[in-house]
């Protein structure tokens, strides 16, 4: 499985405090979405503001893929990131000495 960013295009939500983002898995789009919760807490966006959200997007583009990846395993389908998503991945790392 390969995962990328289809476009560059992000869509701030503000009534689900999410950006989305489309990704492309072998050929076939995919919608995701990363919380507000998420890139405040761990990619450092001062507020819930667009444009800190956006910022701190930008700062964890690779991490947030990464996860992404993960979060779609066989499901093949759009996933939503929530902070505890990268808790989880902080706390693997930690404990396998990274």
């Amino acid at each position: 499985m390969a995962i990328r960013y289809a476009t560059d295009d992000l869509t701030f939500d503000g009534s689900s405090m999410r950006i989305w983002f489309v990704v492309d898995e072998d050929g076939e789009p995919l919608t995701c979405a990363i919380t507000a919760e998420a890139l405040e807490d761990h990619f450092g966006a001062p507020s819930s503001l667009e444009a800190s959200l956006r910022e701190a997007f930008e700062r964890g583009r690779p991490a947030i893929l990464a996860a992404c990846e993960s979060a779609i395993g066989d499901t093949h389908a759009g996933v939503v990131l929530h902070s505890g998503v990268f808790r989880d991945v902080a706390s693997s790392s930690r404990e396998s000495g990274e």
